[in-house]
């Protein structure tokens, strides 16, 4: 028996059980992994609220890093002990053990932790596209990154740096903007006592954003497009404040031609070519030194409704990790 997170209907935290459940075999191509570390997203969120439909009852989390226990017939590029990691795949990462297809697990470098992994393999993929493919930066843009403290956004703030990008970090308090600034902000506004539309126009001398990134969602809609250039382009990657609906056309005429866009980390790591490849390029900034991943918050598996409210009511800093 292994010890993994169910719900069984959506809804909040309380919806999350703990519970004992039957250790199976991985089929074939599949590989049954000890979790050692559980990484935490607000996509699983998305899923507990039923904003993203799955069937019930259902495991929860795509995110963790441990060691190959065993592998299915046909799986010729991983052994037991191998220390691997993971950010997609069947939900059920919350667990003692879980059993994904081999092709979604990438085998770990000594130089990176299991708690390092759990903690950076989707957000670190995620910066990965947003910076390097959704919108390839070159260096020398002035970029605006909204939730710039948290896991995602201090990442992406290291790496903007290393290629030179001026990135300009929106958070909700004093604490988080010292975060975002500490891990590379080149300017960070307080959205809570700042206009963040009024201040991108001065720190970019009314040039405004060639692209903004934005996983808030309905909240900071309208601000993000008011902060683009003309034709810039606008990465809405989540939905943290509620899903963005109604969206007018006409609008992104009216305000200079924009670009919309909502990527996925699912539509870009959709080969193991391109996994390989992105896996490669975020673990190079990680040992290089150009990223660290921080994790602000630990909690034990059965506190999984906890931290999840935490990071609901952005309560959290940095990364947060489930520990089995």
């Amino acid at each position: 028996m292994a010890k993994r997170i169910q719900f069984s209907r959506t809804g909040g935290p309380e919806v999350l059980e703990l519970i004992d459940d039957e250790l199976c075999e991985p089929a074939p191509g599949e590989v049954r992994i000890a979790n050692r570390a559980v990484g935490l997203n607000f996509i699983d969120i998305y899923f507990r609220t039923g904003l993203y439909p799955t069937r019930l009852p259902a495991g929860l989390g795509t995110e963790a890093a441990g060691v190959v226990d065993a592998v299915g017939e046909g799986v010729g590029n991983l052994v037991p002990g191998d220390r691997v990691a993971y950010a997609q795949g069947p939900l059920g990462a919350y667990g003692e053990y879980h059993i994904l297809p081999a092709d979604k697990v990438i085998q770990l470098p000594d130089t990176i932790g299991m708690e390092q992994a759990a903690a950076g393999m989707l957000k670190g993929l995620t910066v990965q596209y947003l910076l390097r493919q959704t919108y390839p930066l070159q260096g020398g843009e002035t970029i605006l990154f909204h939730a710039a403290a948290g896991g995602v956004g201090t990442i992406a703030c290291q790496w903007a740096r290393a290629l030179g990008v001026r990135l300009i970090g929106t958070v909700s308090s004093p604490e988080k903007a010292e975060i975002a600034s500490h891990n590379g902000a080149w300017a960070v506004i307080d959205y809570t006592r700042e206009n963040v539309v009024e201040r991108v126009r001065e720190l970019t001398d009314g040039a405004m954003c060639p692209v903004v990134y934005d996983s808030v969602g309905r909240d900071t809609w309208d601000t993000s497009l008011d902060c683009l250039a003309p034709r810039g382009t606008m990465v809405s990657f989540g939905n943290a404040s509620g899903p963005v609906e109604g969206i007018n056309l006409a609008t992104l005429n009216s305000k200079g031609s924009l670009f919309v866009t909502r990527p996925s980390l699912a539509g870009y790591a959709d080969t193991r070519e391109r996994f390989e490849m992105m896996c490669r390029d975020l673990f190079g900034v990680i040992e290089r030194g150009e990223v660290a991943i921080h994790i602000g918050h630990r909690y034990r598996l059965a506190e999984a409704g906890q931290a999840q409210q935490a990071l609901a009511e952005r309560r959290t800093s940095g990364s947060t990790i489930l520990l089995p």
